[in-house]
């Protein structure tokens, strides 16, 4: 469909109500949905800066201005084909809806809650923001859309990750005042997506955002019961619906009076949230509202709130950075098959570390302490004592690999959550090497003695350094151990 015809499919009762809204900025904002949609990635810094990524980037990029690792592209550059991607340098995301994690403060060592985190824009980049330490605790109630988040999790290498498939209100009974920040992307009418997702307009009915809107205060006073005093909770919505924006925000600082609403760090196309069109509480100006006549993107809103109190940081000093390695003894987690059985999984275990060589892992020292055995899989739990016992959810800490008859596995995850150079046994093909798109199909490899590491045995196939994904060499052909559910 023609992007002029995209006027029509827009519902007349929302056009009525765009006009009232927005005045003589009406016309404006209509000729924008004249105008191709914008594409954009997010460069993943737990894995590259945006300096190399630049350097490195095969397809033409341009930097997106109110996002520091954001960047636009051309829709014909096609970057999900490209092994970077693979590799989990970088996540597919629509420009405006990168704003909000990037107005959320992370730092290591906090703990961080996406309430409805699929399909995992905001998340990957609240994991990376925690850079290994700490906990991100991810949440979709929907198993289809969650089992989505976790791949994505598992593609930017997040190891410090509890994927949750959850009802909000029994994850506010497990986790009263626990988290350092939250950030809500409330489910919402999606009228900032009529542009990008013309199915959206179709269904579109006035009613939707009333019927939305409960849900959206429901949410709301559920996130705060979970904050910690001097937390930050960070609300947004893609519609521009006031029912959902600023009378979502006027409810919570009615219902709480001792939130704050605070100020967004500003970007030239934000516009202010307006007071009408919620309680008529001058803060409401302190909300952004995001119109696509005025970025280069789609439509969203965003609210930034602080419980009153003092923040006690959920880890004891997340600003010191990584500790010195120290030589811890290995206990394991849990026990299913008794000591020794226990003790000869752990000798695998390292017997493969020992073999690849691995130095770290996502810029960390390994921590034998938060190994977790169950049955014949491996996990490397997060760094928190938290009882997670009675949720359902899909993933508690790094998925490390398989245990097997005498020997150990390793898994997919663990390959994307190892960074370049962490590991010695490398294969580092150029990312324009055909071979690295043969084995992201499945098939297997000639590699010449000049191109491993070591004569045999597992090896990291990296492109320009960057793992993607295990394999095992054996006269000069490595087998491709690439997951079947992961080839494309």
């Amino acid at each position: 469909m023609e992007n002029t015809s995209k006027i029509q499919t827009l519902p007349p009762a929302f056009l009525k109500r765009m006009r009232e809204m927005l005045g003589d900025d009406y016309d404006i904002f209509l000729r924008s949905y004249e105008n191709h949609r914008t594409f954009g990635l997010r460069v993943n810094t737990t894995k590259i800066s945006c300096e190399d990524f630049e350097k490195l980037a095969p397809f033409p990029i341009e930097k997106i201005p109110w996002v520091d690792n954001g960047y636009f592209y051309q829709e014909e550059s096609r970057p999900a084909r490209c092994p970077y991607y693979q590799a989990g340098l970088y996540y597919l995301q629509e420009p405006s809806a990168m704003a909000p994690a990037s107005r959320l403060p992370v730092k290591p060592g906090e703990y961080v809650l996406d309430l409805c985190a699929a399909p995992g824009g905001k998340a990957t980049a609240l994991g990376a923001g925690l850079a290994g330490q700490g906990l991100l605790v991810a949440n979709d109630i929907s198993t289809s859309r969650a089992r989505a988040l976790l791949r994505n999790l598992e593609l930017f290498g997040i190891p410090n990750v509890f994927v949750a498939n959850e009802t909000p209100k029994k994850l506010c009974r497990a986790f009263p005042e626990f988290f350092d920040k939250i950030i809500l992307d409330a489910p919402c009418s999606g009228e900032g997506m009529f542009r990008k997702e013309e199915a959206l307009a179709r269904d579109w009915t006035p009613e939707k955002s009333r019927d939305l809107a409960a849900i959206q205060r429901e949410l709301l006073l559920q996130s705060v019961q979970m904050l910690r005093p001097g937390g930050l909770l960070l609300y947004s919505t893609c519609t521009f619906a006031p029912e959902e924006d600023e009378g979502a925000v006027s409810f919570l600082l009615e219902e709480h009076p001792e939130m704050e609403l605070l100020d967004i760090p500003e970007y030239e196309g934000f516009s202010p949230g307006v007071p009408s069109w919620g309680n008529n509480d001058s803060r409401l100006k302190k909300c952004v509202r995001i119109f696509p006549h005025r970025m280069n993107g789609e439509g969203h809103f965003l609210a930034l709130f602080k419980k009153p109190g003092t923040c006690t940081c959920a880890t004891s000093s997340p600003d010191e950075g990584p500790q010195e390695k120290t030589n811890i003894p290995y206990q394991g987690r849990r026990n299913q098959g008794g000591k020794n059985q226990d003790k000869e999984a752990h000798n695998w275990i390292e017997a493969f570390f020992t073999e690849i060589g691995l130095k770290s892992l996502g810029g960390q020292p390994f921590d034998w302490n938060r190994v977790e055995i169950r049955s014949d899989k491996v996990y490397y739990l997060p760094p928190t004592d938290h009882n997670f016992h009675g949720l359902t959810f899909l993933r508690n800490g790094l998925y490390l690999g398989d245990l097997k008859k005498n020997r150990f596995e390793p898994s997919q995850p663990l390959a994307l959550a190892i960074g370049k150079d962490e590991a010695e046994a490398v294969i580092s093909l150029p990312v324009a090497d055909e071979r690295l798109t043969r084995y992201l199909k499945g098939e297997t490899l000639d590699i010449p003695p000049s191109e491993a590491t070591h004569e045999k045995g597992w090896h990291l196939l990296c492109a320009d350094g960057y793992p993607i994904g295990f394999g095992k060499l054996v006269n000069n052909i490595l087998k491709n151990k690439y997951p079947a559910g992961w080839r494309i």
